[in-house]
């Protein structure tokens, strides 16, 4: 057995496919000081009874890449390093049985044309050609993919392994780690047991790939890692004759998949309520283990194939296996440096789709650890995305018997988890369910979508179509439109930063001026070196040496980190304030008549003007106003202290009667932003995103000195824009837009939709996008004709630069 060496550039903790692929990238990066140490075997947690299914789409264009670029390597890797992999690119093919599977099959088959994936859009003949052993009576659609394949997982990790090994990394079977060492702010190195000996390895950087044992290793350094174990059930069959290889086949309304290997047929499933699984922890001579068996949890999956699959009324069981697998509260893993310790790096919680993620994911966090910043946009699996209350074992327990199962479940827009919710609420909540509101998670954070009338359910009826809550958002939305509405934004980020050098602190990491009077609102992003948009935000100067951040509550934990990251020696205190005031955006062309008459303060344009930010009295209380929207109308934004808050809502509820007021949920604050063009952070604008392509120059200030970005900002302004963002509206008012609908340039796929509500006072559905223009004005891009493609259907539609409700911005200047 060898010995860990004293000393590595990298330790990789765990021995799955994950861990393998980190190595292998790193070396081929060149790093050559590197240890992987597993605690058993290599694959013995559950990359070895994984199903292999390799398939290219997913929900984003950047998650696409990564598992295209899995993909691409495995059925290179037996070349490269002489280990069988057993990729094969044997096709995908997946079937509906509904008409709601079949809009979205078709989306997804839009998504796929858009992100450069070939499908085809197949006849049920077609499928029963493909596939003689399926039923097809009841196939409402069936879409191909003919690059998605299958392998064998273990061999995988063990050909990523060799090729580690073959550029220098040294991996160590029998090791486990017991302690992740650090000295306060960054991690220093590992601690290890072989059983006979115990050692350290000092390390510039650790990177836990431990999977299901990485959570409780995570919080021993106080770093949250929410992931929790379930049972994940297949069966294989006997050697059937004659199978061959056949696509992997995908029944998502009966919860089933289906692969053809070595000549027998494997099913397995995604049941609607899954079985967590090691809630006492993971037992510590867990190696090889199946689980024990389960035929009841199983046996309606069973009972719906040997319908949709014949051949399984006669084929004997070879093998009914129960294995854990990983899931998160939100069905994505984790990448990335933890926020709490420099140098503690993470690639854990796949989901069940391990095998496909980590090529590509191994890749980029190698590029991310090697460069200090990740490839391309990866915000959607980014670690910081986690909050600190997830580490929560029983929240964890509840949700995750919900998130297996919404791997195969219908992807409805606005779907809303069901499981472990109510843990962060507005000092309002019970007033605003009172009022009919019908509540969403963010964060953890429970908020009002919208607002059901007395006598109307207070559920969501899911579609592909107008849901039963439109017409509710089109009365809240007009009613921000022409006269006021009040948002509950409590679960805005708000974050103080406090110190003598905190002017110069902020001014060398956000793009706007930060050096402005007492009370100015900033609009601003902090940006990367590559003018990519790290945060979106309002900074607010509450004295000479303070300021206030407000950032989306989604976003909290990455923009803390980002500031604690850049902190270096500037003397400031940065103070995460979210749970200390309340937020009521009062919104619409009756806002200063509402406020008025609780408040006795100047709320006129000219003593109150835009931008600006004052304590008022209200009620019988005080807020601090600021005045700025996000709804492109006139308004403010009321930061009530937590004490306060239920009276101060109960005093502009109680005067609104009065002035029109209506109570509006999430839902309007999206349509009404989308119309006026403002941008949406992890949708619109991301890291990946120029700020200046992004349509953001305005609030750029290259004049003002240096800051993180300029020059990029210069460099652009010199080499002009490669794309641009547009608002489009479709001419046709019944179709609607979510995201991800396929842009088209006279004829031409040129990117997806990035964000899409429907805009009430505009009439018909708006959404935003990207579109190339290198080496074009702006009028030779508004010159062409464009179209989005709804679920294969393309709908004419109008593009501006320039937002089209309001353009001028005279409404939020009243």
């Amino acid at each position: 057995m060898a010995t860990p060496p004293t000393h590595a550039r990298a330790v990789i903790i765990g021995g799955g496919v994950s861990g393998c692929s980190v190595a292998y990238h790193l070396a081929k990066l060149g790093w050559t000081d590197i240890v992987l140490l597993e605690r058993k075997q290599l694959t013995c947690g559950t990359t070895w009874h994984a199903a292999g299914l390799v398939g290219q789409l997913r929900g984003s264009q950047n998650m696409t890449r990564l598992a295209k670029y899995s993909a691409e390597l495995y059925t290179k890797l037996e070349a490269e390093t002489g280990v069988a992999t057993g990729m094969r690119q044997v096709g995908s093919i997946s079937l509906g049985l509904t008409a709601d599977r079949r809009e979205e099959l078709l989306r997804q088959a839009t998504v796929a044309r858009t992100f450069g994936v070939e499908v085809h859009e197949i006849t049920t003949a077609e499928v029963r050609a493909m596939y003689p052993h399926v039923e097809i009576g009841d196939v409402t659609c069936a879409v191909h993919l003919p690059g998605d394949g299958q392998c064998d997982p273990a061999n995988i990790a063990m050909a990523l392994a060799k090729g580690a090994r073959m550029a220098g990394a040294q991996i160590i079977e029998g090791v486990k780690v017991t302690a992740v060492t650090d000295d306060g702010a960054r991690a220093t190195g590992v601690n290890w047991d072989n059983g006979t000996e115990q050692g350290h390895i000092a390390a510039d950087v650790v990177i836990n790939c431990g999977g299901m044992w990485g959570r409780d290793l995570a919080a021993q350094s106080g770093v949250t890692l929410p992931l929790h174990a379930c049972e994940h059930f297949y069966l294989v069959t006997e050697p059937i004759e004659g199978l061959g290889h056949l696509p992997v086949l995908r029944v998502p309304d009966e919860c089933a998949y289906y692969k053809s290997d070595a000549g027998k047929m494997m099913l397995g499933a995604f049941e609607p309520k899954a079985k967590p699984w090691g809630m006492g922890g993971i037992p510590e001579d867990f190696c090889f283990d199946a689980l024990p068996e389960d035929f009841e949890h199983f046996e309606p999956i069973l009972e719906m194939a040997t319908h949709r699959m014949p051949m399984f009324q006669t084929a004997g069981i070879h093998t009914f296996f129960n294995g854990p697998e990983s899931f998160t509260p939100d069905d994505r893993y984790y990448l990335g440096e933890a926020p709490e310790l420099k140098g503690y790096w993470i690639a854990a919680g796949y989901n069940s789709i391990g095998i496909v993620s980590s090529g590509g994911a191994g890749m980029a966090l190698a590029h991310w650890i090697t460069e200090g910043e990740p490839p391309f946009d990866l915000w959607e699996v980014d670690i910081r995305r986690a909050q600190p209350f997830q580490r929560n074992r029983r929240y964890l327990k509840e949700r995750v018997t919900e998130t297996l199962g919404l791997l195969y479940a219908d992807h409805w827009p606005y779907r809303q988890v069901e499981t472990a919710r109510g843990v962060r609420r507005s000092p309002i909540h019970e007033h605003l369910k009172a009022e009919g509101a019908v509540f969403g998670e963010v964060a953890g954070w429970e908020r009002a979508n919208w607002f059901a009338d007395p006598g109307q359910e207070r559920e969501y009826r899911y579609s592909w179509g107008r849901q039963n809550w439109f017409e509710n958002q089109r009365r809240e939305h007009m009613a921000v439109r022409e006269a006021v509405g009040l948002f509950d934004m409590t679960s805005f980020g708000k974050i103080r930063v406090e110190g003598r050098a905190a002017c110069a602190f902020l001014n060398r990491l956000c793009a706007n001026q930060m050096d402005v009077g007492v009370g100015r609102v900033v609009y601003t992003q902090m940006l990367n070196p590559r003018g990519g948009i790290e945060s979106d935000l309002t900074v607010t100067r509450l004295s000479e040496t303070a300021y206030l951040l407000v950032v989306p509550g989604a976003t909290l934990q990455r923009d803390l980190a980002w500031l604690r990251r850049h902190q270096g020696e500037d003397a400031v205190a940065i103070i995460d304030m979210t749970a200390a005031e309340a937020v009521f955006c009062v919104m619409g062309p009756k806002s200063r008549d509402l406020i008025a008459a609780i408040s006795p303060d100047d709320l006129s344009h000219k003593g109150f003007a835009f931008g600006t930010a004052r304590e008022i009295e209200i009620g019988l209380g005080i807020a601090r106003a600021h005045r700025i929207s996000y709804v492109g109308e006139l308004g403010w934004e009321l930061y009530v202290s937590t004490d306060m808050a239920a009276h101060v809502f109960e005093t502009l509820r109680d005067a609104g009667a009065d002035h029109g007021l209506k109570l509006c949920g999430l839902h309007t604050l999206d349509s009404c932003r989308i119309e006026k063009a403002y941008r949406h952070f992890g949708h619109d604008i991301t890291d990946e995103d120029h700020v200046l392509e992004a349509g953001l120059g305005f609030a750029v200030k290259t004049g003002k000195g240096d800051f993180i970005g300029r020059d990029a900002v210069l460099h652009k302004q010199d080499q002009g824009l490669a794309r641009m963002m547009l608002q489009f509206r479709l001419e046709n008012p019944e179709p609607l837009l979510f995201h991800n609908e396929a842009i088209l340039r006279d004829g031409k796929i040129v990117g997806p939709v990035t964000s899409g509500n429907y805009g009430h006072a505009l009439g018909g559905a708006i959404g935003m996008g990207y579109v190339p223009c290198a080496g074009q004005s702006a009028e030779d891009v508004l010159a062409s004709h464009y179209e989005i493609e709804v679920a294969g259907v393309r709908h004419k539609a109008v593009a501006s630069l320039a937002p089209m409700y309001d353009p001028a911005s005279a409404r939020v200047r009243m």
